[in-house]
């Protein structure tokens, strides 16, 4: 599923830097759980953007599934990403004038190959039963305001999931959820994945939950699994 070869991202006036010369997850046509951890600051969020293509290296590869993520257009990344990617950020970059409903199918309004109408129809039963499954069933009319932070997170990831991805990339999604909702969400996440055979990269300084994944990966480590990971200076927000 993911392939990185040689990549090399550095943020422009920070003295931060991300190598890797290689990292591969769900290779083989396999599905893989894994949890990325390690010190704030190490380029674990900086993963995920470039996975997602939301940022891109100075130089070296990275392929999501059959995609050159690197070589693509920023319209191509963004249509790619709202496709084939569910994303959990970790500040929820919800639309604060939309209802909770239309948060959640924000992928179809934005990508015009998403946006037939039968599945939109299809769409929309999912977003309501994946809304119903996390309690937020009395709320598809409010808007982000009118929530609180669980409940927002709760959106955040009922939208990376509605799409059906390929691939899940998630951003602390249990940082905001009380003991009960994280045991909730994650039942959902791991049973989204599993069932549909998709790839899951869950950034987490949670502890208690790495006994679900099928790896840990952590930037903490010069040598992880065999996977070369060099990280230098202080990480910074995109």
């Amino acid at each position: 599923m993911i392939e990185i070869e040689q990549l090399h991202f550095r943020y422009p006036r920070s003295d931060f830097h991300l190598q890797i010369e290689h990292l591969s997850v769900g290779s083989d046509g396999q599905a893989e759980k894994v949890a990325v951890v390690g010190p704030s600051g190490s380029g674990k969020t900086t993963l995920l953007n470039l996975i997602a293509g939301i940022v891109t290296p100075e130089s070296g590869t990275i392929r999501v599934g059959d995609q050159n993520v690197d070589t693509m257009s920023d319209a191509q990344r963004r249509d790619f990403r709202s496709a084939k990617i569910g994303m959990v950020f970790q500040r929820f970059e919800l639309v604060e004038y939309l209802n909770v409903l239309d948060n959640i199918l924000l992928p179809f309004a934005i990508n015009d190959s998403l946006g037939l109408e039968s599945q939109n129809q299809n769409a929309a039963q999912l977003a309501k039963k994946l809304a119903d499954s996390v309690g937020l069933q009395s709320k598809l009319r409010r808007r982000p305001n009118q929530l609180s932070q669980g409940e927002q997170q709760r959106v955040a990831i009922c939208r990376a999931l509605v799409t059906n991805p390929q691939l899940i990339l998630a951003d602390e999604p249990t940082g905001n959820l009380d003991p009960k909702n994280k045991r909730l969400i994650l039942d959902l996440i791991f049973q989204q994945s599993e069932a549909r055979n998709q790839t899951l990269i869950v950034v987490t300084h949670d502890t208690g939950i790495l006994d679900g994944f099928d790896r840990v990966i952590d930037f903490d480590q010069f040598y992880v699994d065999g996977t070369r990971l060099q990280t230098a200076g202080d990480e910074v927000s995109s």
